[in-house]
């Protein structure tokens, strides 16, 4: 008897173990195949190719089915989907928005219990953009590294080139030994070129992806290298040369530009810190602002000049190279 419950437990174990790894490995499979799908569909929309079918189901915004219904009608679902990806996040765009309305409306009946009109409404709106704001922030964090080691993955093509080696060799290579997120970008542009999507749409799906200048720049030039002919070792390594030397002139602006930027800085956080300082050092001075029915008008008129000339300070000290 024991050795029978000791096989049936053995058994049940066995098939447990075998659905989950089967489970795991079928949805591995699937988000490889989607993102293929994913490049073909990019494809048939700028209509460089024609299978004839549809292939392509729309992506799920959210696993919420309404909300997957609604974004789906809005134009602006597939722009913040695209954002999501570049910032290398596996988010939904449907749960970056629940989360900001939840943290929107959260921090909204807590101001409201403490604070009257307008402040609730401005607590809400930013809270509701923390999400945003941090895929945005990892979004430009990533591209920048992209950017930055973007002349290495060059370089490594360069070599494979003039080793004789074919094109999509090339590829392969910067996919398994580039530095990430370089290695992701040319990987999925490599599985695509196996998928059999033309080189021209593959090329367009990873200007796509990776929104940066010097991926345009590389894109361009290999398409025009298919089309007219040329050394395309030649023209790797002057494109690779004008990233570093472009990185090494941004780095020499950054660094004469540290005394402004520091001062904008200061002049940007100087008014809300004279109001909070005065708030806690002497209430009854600064407490007009708040108490008198004009005070808001002026509050909110001083904080939208502040805006526009932070705005304005930051585009001065920041230059684009």
């Amino acid at each position: 008897m024991a050795l029978l419950m000791a096989l049936v437990t053995f058994v049940v174990a066995a098939v447990i173990s075998m659905l989950v790894w089967l489970s795991f490995a079928s949805e591995s499979k699937q988000e490889v195949i989607q993102r293929r799908i994913d490049a073909v569909h990019r494809a048939e929309r700028r209509g460089s190719i024609n299978l004839g079918v549809e292939l392509v189901r729309d992506e799920m915004m959210s696993s919420v089915p309404a909300l997957n219904r609604m974004m789906l009608k809005w134009s602006w679902s597939t722009r913040l989907q695209d954002f999501v990806m570049q910032a290398g996040m596996r988010t939904r765009p449907g749960k970056i928005l629940l989360l900001s309305g939840a943290l929107a409306c959260g921090a909204f009946l807590v101001a409201q219990k403490f604070s009257s009109f307008p402040w609730p409404i401005l607590a809400g709106g930013l809270a509701g953009a923390l999400p945003l704001a941090f895929v945005a922030i990892k979004r430009r964090r990533r591209l920048r590294q992209f950017e930055e080691r973007f002349p290495e993955a060059l370089d490594l093509l360069n070599r494979a080139i003039r080793a004789g080696h074919a094109f999509t060799t090339g590829l392969s290579m910067i996919a398994t030994e580039a530095p990430e997120p370089v290695a992701g970008e040319f990987r999925t542009t490599f599985e695509e070129q196996n998928f059999g999507l033309p080189l021209r749409d593959v090329l367009q799906n990873l200007s796509d992806r990776v929104p940066l200048i010097d991926v345009r720049f590389f894109v361009t030039s290999l398409l025009i290298q298919k089309e007219t002919g040329g050394n395309l070792s030649e023209i790797l390594d002057n494109l690779s040369r004008v990233i570093r030397d472009r990185f090494r002139i941004y780095r020499d602006v950054k660094a004469k530009s540290a005394h402004g930027r520091l001062t904008a800085g200061i002049l940007i956080a100087l008014p809300p810190m004279v109001v909070l300082a005065l708030r806690v050092i002497n209430p009854h001075y600064i407490g007009l602002l708040f108490d008198d029915p004009l005070g808001p008008i002026f509050l909110w008129g001083a904080a939208i000049m502040q805006i526009i000339g932070s705005l304005l300070l930051w585009k001065i000290v920041h230059i684009e190279v």
